[in-house]
């Protein structure tokens, strides 16, 4: 059954706000067994909402609109789905007496201008809002349902769990969208397709799509399935894609690659500490961010000046003077030296050139090394990546991350 979101209101189509609504209901709409093949932003406009809605009628089977149920003047979105579904408007007394008992409660004067939140459109049901003043609204019109919702995110959260959700799961057709996701780091999003493409040409009914974000590659597998399938085919090609990525395949259950670093830290019972120079607290940050990671990371340095790295890694200054701050011997001296100070097993280390200013031909814009070092041995990698100063910081990361992970692997290599 085909789907569409429609999400209303003007200042999404600025740069200060994001739709984050859609990416919650394209989930949710997925799991019940809708296949989301539209989504749509459009400003306050009665008649940009009617045009909209009318084509929406004639291609989806569920339509929902999210935004423009508020008491104020450039809430439209009622008035727009009345035109489109040529109905009428009129206050529905239950609603209006809800209302002002939520005011009461809260000891707060109804102004009046809150009373067209209890305007309702013609066959419509409501749909309560637990948590605002704004219900929803669920209508039938020639075999397509459409949902109104309350725009802001907690109350069109609460309205669909609890009103929409039930009613989906009396009409569902019981087709489920089935996913399997391989994580990849180390190879380009064109060497990865050109590893998979032979496997998943042999399985037409799966979609494969290959996505690239911030230095690591997703492959996703999809397909839609019906109660009395089972899913072997999907198995079978997750399994002959990861036999031909080998381990640049750092995860398949949608897990960062901060998260993997850690799981490998805590199953090898070893420590870490970093030092960064260009990242200056991403790398940190990024660990940081997993749950329970206190047992394995004993904190970081931001060691961006060369005193600074002098003082607080015991790097030797001769090393800055001869080699310079961005340089392999410096990333590994950072590494060595914020293993000591910290006390761990393992020191990570980061240094470079993020821009836009401070490269030359010898050491350009992009320039990395990533430093590491722990009781037995002291490496570094040197990257050079694209992009501004904010791609850089954030390839320097991830990659700084992956090249922990084969640190941590058994029989490690450099890629």
């Amino acid at each position: 059954m085909k789907a569409e979101i429609i999400a209303v209101g003007s200042e999404l189509l600025t740069p200060e706000r994001v739709d984050t609504n859609s990416l919650y209901l394209t989930q949710k709409l997925t799991e019940a067994g809708f296949a989301v093949h539209l989504k749509t932003v459009v400003g306050d406009s009665v008649d940009d909402i009617e045009t909209l809605l009318r084509a929406a009628l004639r291609r989806s089977r569920c339509i929902v609109l999210c935004g423009g149920l508020g008491p104020t003047e450039d809430d439209r979105t009622r008035a727009a789905a009345a035109k489109a579904l040529q109905r009428t408007i009129s206050t529905d007394t239950e609603v209006l007496e809800a209302l002002r008992l939520r005011f009461a409660r809260r000891g707060i004067p109804m102004a009046k201008i809150n009373e067209r939140q209890a305007e309702v459109i013609a066959g419509a049901q409501i749909l309560a809002n637990p948590v605002g003043t704004a219900p929803g609204m669920w209508i039938e019109e020639k075999g397509a349902w459409l949902i109104l919702l309350p725009g802001p995110p907690r109350e069109m959260t609460a309205v669909f769990e609890s009103q929409v959700l039930p009613r989906f799961a009396e009409l569902g057709s019981g087709r489920r969208l089935e996913r399997r996701t391989l994580s990849i780091h180390g190879l380009t999003e064109s060497e990865v397709d050109s590893r998979i493409a032979p496997v998943y040409q042999s399985y037409p009914g799966i979609q494969t799509t290959v996505l690239a974000a911030a230095g690591c590659i997703s492959v996703w597998l999809q397909r839609w399935r019906s109660p009395d399938e089972g899913i072997s085919d999907l198995e079978e090609l997750s399994a002959r894609m990861q036999k031909v990525l080998g381990d640049f395949v750092f995860t398949t259950a949608d897990e960062k690659l901060e998260e993997v670093v850690g799981r490998l830290l805590r199953a090898s019972g070893q420590s870490l500490a970093v030092a960064e120079s260009c990242t200056a607290g991403m790398l940190g940050a990024a660990i940081s961010r997993v749950p329970g990671s206190s047992a394995y990371f004993h904190g970081g340095v931001i060691c961006y000046s060369n005193d600074m790295k002098v003082d607080l890694c015991g790097v030797p200054r001769e090393l800055l003077e001869g080699h310079g701050a961005v340089s392999a011997a410096v990333a590994e001296a950072l590494a060595r030296g914020v293993r000591s100070v910290a006390h761990s097993s393992i020191g990570l280390s980061v240094t470079g050139i993020a821009g836009p200013g401070g490269g030359s031909e010898e050491k350009p814009v992009g320039l990395v090394y990533v430093g590491l070092a722990d009781a037995m041995r002291c490496t570094h990698m040197r990257r050079i990546f694209p992009g501004d100063r904010h791609t850089v910081r954030e390839l320097t990361t991830t990659a700084a991350l992956g090249r922990l992970r084969r640190f941590l692997m058994p029989g490690e290599t450099i890629p």
